[in-house]
């Protein structure tokens, strides 16, 4: 008996410890999910069925809404409930035909590039001009007496993805100010393969609207050095001059047009007014077949809800999974789906989307009131760890601090918690907004790990007793 008192004396201990594992409660439920998620390629199938069969999906073309109808009948027959098509008036851009040819010194040489997203048309016949390169804003105010009449490119190198683009957005409207007739733009990408990046940009009232597009960074670095021969005077004759370029587009915008977020759920058990929400944007730019960007995004997190649909955990909260539509060219999704959830949103515990590409995951990044952060590393990182790389250029495996993304951001502004998946996505910037985003860029290991990931957050967040805070971040 003593023996027996002592070994249940030295147990307790070891008892209490183990309940005191924040993550302990979810453990079971944890193993069914990796067991499922690992078992099957789901996502990485869905993901290659939308990209070969629907291709490239631009806010209002006949793609993206066939892609919409497949995912409303798929999700249905899936489980999912509530599944719906929320309406959402689109803008709608048409690329058109479009080249651009180094006119001298080499003689009608093509220029691979692609015409930015609200881009209006050149006139019939295109503009033939000199170039004048530049590699910032301010070298452009430098030489403002220099751009008239000219097509001014911005050759700028890739640094990071938030610093550059902003020569893609704002290259037209600081052209047209110095007087050019047209602008283009280095590719915002750190590495080409002759593969122009194509992207949204904007126009100023009161500002000349020109034409304007992406050049190759192998077409941008060659204008630079036909340039820097002119200026040093190292050419002569007729073909050393200043570089001259043709352009012409034939891009139109048309009228809005009715589109659709897809919306689907697993309402909770208890709480099914509180949701937990995880998404997406299932429109691309129309170019490659939109599988990095976002159609991967996509099947993680869908797969994340079926996955738990089919498991029949039905946690506490509703798990409500959203592909938001028009992310590239507007973002009308993410606003229309942001008002119809109206003034209050304290039923959101936190909103999660994938945006950056599903390679190696390597956890989730929160942007959200102090404390969340550690509730979600206590009963979520151990159960996740196994899943995730390490020792990769993305940082640690885990949950860290800074996440979020373009279409969770109305609801972040509202104090919403956000978080991203965070994936070893060093090459995602190769292939962005290029011909090059296709299917075989995916590998089908990576989303079933992510999807195991994202679904043992979900799951966990939906079904842990208490609310994650709202408000600001600590920063």
């Amino acid at each position: 008996m003593r023996t027996v008192l002592a070994v249940l004396f030295l147990a307790a201990p070891l008892a209490a410890g183990a309940q005191s594992d924040p993550s302990a409660p979810y453990a079971e439920a944890a193993d069914r999910i990796v067991e499922a998620a690992l078992a099957d390629s789901t996502a990485w199938e869905r993901t290659a069925y939308v990209g070969d069969t629907f291709g490239h999906r631009l806010s209002g073309s006949a793609a993206l809404e066939a892609t919409i109808d497949w995912a409303i009948e798929t999700m249905r027959a899936d489980g999912l409930e509530n599944v719906r098509g929320q309406p959402v008036d689109v803008p709608v851009w048409v690329r058109g035909d479009e080249s651009a040819a180094l006119v001298l010194p080499t003689g009608d040489r093509d220029l691979p590039m692609l015409g930015l997203g609200g881009s209006v048309a050149t006139p019939p016949g295109g503009v033939e001009a000199e170039v004048l390169v530049v590699d910032s804003f301010e070298d452009l105010e430098a030489r403002a007496d220099e751009a008239a009449g000219r097509i001014v490119l911005f050759d700028v190198p890739f640094t990071t993805y938030g610093e550059t683009v902003g020569y893609r957005t704002g290259g037209a409207v600081a052209a047209a100010r110095a007087g050019a007739v047209a602008s283009l733009v280095r590719s915002v990408g750190p590495v080409s393969l002759s593969t122009p990046h194509t992207g949204t940009m904007r126009y100023e009232d009161g500002v000349p609207r020109i034409p304007h597009a992406a050049l190759t960074i192998e077409g941008a670095e060659t204008l630079r050095r036909i340039q820097e021969r002119f200026q040093q005077g190292r050419t002569a004759g007729r073909r050393g001059g200043r570089p001259v370029v043709r352009l012409t587009m034939n891009a139109e915008t048309r009228p809005d047009a009715r589109s659709r977020n897809v919306i689907g759920e697993l309402v909770g058990r208890e709480a099914p007014d509180e949701t937990v929400v995880l998404g997406c944007h299932i429109d691309s730019w129309d170019v490659g077949q939109g599988a990095v960007d976002d159609m991967g995004g996509c099947a993680v997190t869908w797969e994340a809800v079926a996955v738990l649909a089919r498991l029949g955990l039905r946690p506490r909260r509703t798990v409500r999974v959203v592909l938001w539509t028009n992310e590239e060219n507007g973002l009308r999704g993410a606003t229309a789906y942001r008002d119809s959830l109206g003034d209050d949103l304290s039923g959101i515990q936190l909103a999660l989307e994938s945006d950056s590409g599903v390679y190696e995951p390597v956890g989730f990044g929160y942007t959200g009131a102090p404390g969340g952060l550690e509730t979600l590393r206590a009963r979520v990182e151990p159960l996740v760890l196994a899943l995730l790389a390490d020792g990769t250029d993305a940082g640690p495996a885990g949950i860290v601090e800074g996440g979020g993304g373009a279409d969770i951001g109305p609801m972040m502004r509202d104090g919403v918690p956000g978080l991203s998946l965070r994936t070893d996505n060093g090459r995602y910037f190769w292939v962005h907004h290029t011909a090059a985003d296709t299917v075989d860029k995916l590998d089908p290991g990576h989303l079933a790990r992510a999807t195991a990931a994202t679904a043992i957050l979900a799951y966990v967040a939906a079904e842990m007793p208490e609310r994650l805070p709202h408000g600001a971040s600590a920063d």
